[in-house]
């Protein structure tokens, strides 16, 4: 019996402990996730409600009405000391506003022309989606509402994808799998290169894209990919360690050379790890900024990235359009890790665990 109790006693503990696991990881949850509820929001406000304090979680809009075959916005004003309901009619240039007291009211078609404090707007739930379209037309004609942007930057991502995915796998299953002179001080060398800073390496390399006559094109935002990086080799050497020998043995017995071991026995196993350095890449290329900074300067060949840069020099006091394009820029990015959360987790916890 007291056997019985103390395991009760314990996993009652468990459960607790776990509600409470779970309840951190809610809070924290909301806390991440609050600036992009409050950029998604913000992005589907009208002009006066970002300026307000308290601040507005929820858009709402003003109910529009119409005042002699006119759309007027509805708003509350006081006459005395009775407050009554009033539709705007026209809007002056200092500011003021000319308004028309509705029926049913105390002085009924009466015309006023009063300060806009004066007013206190009648709003209800509304999402002003206008937001995103006129973010979408303030764009240069020659891109085409932004379609210019988006084709260059699924290029540069998916050739960079392809590229890295392609070259750090193969040099990753050089290092793990093959036996060579001089290969763990080469990989050395190899990892020493990430403690370089970028800084270092930026002037070099864009005189030799010059010298190729790449300035202006979207090469060099692609084609170094084609050469690994570090960290990708790196990655995928880790997972190919854990993968037995008696495989690539087995392999060799039926006659496999070592492009189709890497290809029909390698590749497979290491599905999480590529698919990892794929949504890592797909984050990196399609959020390049500096590289376009560097290396584009005509309109039509930039990418989101840098585009949206240069509207928020061109719009930057226009809040409403400005988080409505960066909204359009970053939900790729958070649909495609949503989606993929599962094989980036797996990828990064199963790394250098050997077996």
């Amino acid at each position: 019996m007291k056997a019985k109790g103390k395991t009760r006693v314990v996993s009652r503990k468990k459960r607790t402990n776990n509600a409470m696991l779970h309840l951190v990881l809610a809070i924290g949850s909301l806390v991440f996730l609050f600036p992009f509820f409050w950029l998604l929001s913000t992005s589907l406000k009208e002009e006066d409600q970002m300026k307000v304090y308290p601040p507005v979680l929820i858009p709402t809009r003003q109910v529009i009405l119409e005042v002699d075959g006119k759309k007027a916005g509805l708003s509350t004003m006081k006459i005395g000391t009775t407050r009554v309901k009033v539709g705007e009619v026209a809007e002056f240039e200092d500011g003021r506003k000319r308004v028309v007291v509705l029926s049913g009211q105390p002085c009924a078609g009466k015309s006023f022309v009063v300060d806009s404090d004066s007013l206190t707007k009648v709003r209800t739930f509304g999402l002003k989606w206008e937001n995103y379209t006129k973010a979408l037309d303030f764009l240069p004609k020659e891109t085409h509402k932004g379609l210019a942007y988006l084709w260059n930057t699924v290029v540069i991502t998916v050739l960079s994808i392809l590229g890295t995915v392609l070259s750090s796998s193969l040099v990753a299953f050089s290092f793990s799998r093959l036996r060579w002179p001089g290969r763990d001080i080469i990989f050395g060398v190899l990892l020493a290169t990430m403690m370089i800073p970028q800084a270092v390496t930026m002037m070099p390399v864009f005189l030799i894209f010059r010298w190729l006559g790449w300035i202006d094109t979207l090469r060099p935002l692609w084609v170094p990919a084609f050469f690994a990086n570090a960290f990708g080799v790196f990655l995928l050497r880790q997972f190919f360690l854990t993968i037995p020998r008696d495989l690539e043995e087995a392999a060799k017995i039926d006659g496999a050379g070592y492009w189709t071991i890497f290809w029909r026995v390698m590749v497979p196993l290491v599905k999480p790890a590529l698919a990892a350095l794929t949504i890592m890449t797909f984050i990196a290329s399609w959020n390049n900024f500096m590289g376009p900074l560097i290396y584009l300067n005509s309109p039509e060949k930039m990418t989101l990235a840098y585009a949206l840069q240069l509207f928020q020099c061109d719009h930057g006091g226009e809040h409403g359009m400005l988080m409505a394009a960066s909204t359009i820029v970053m939900l790729p990015v958070l649909a495609i890790f949503f989606f993929t959360q599962k094989y980036f987790i797996e990828g990064i916890t199963l790394t250098g665990i050997k077996g």
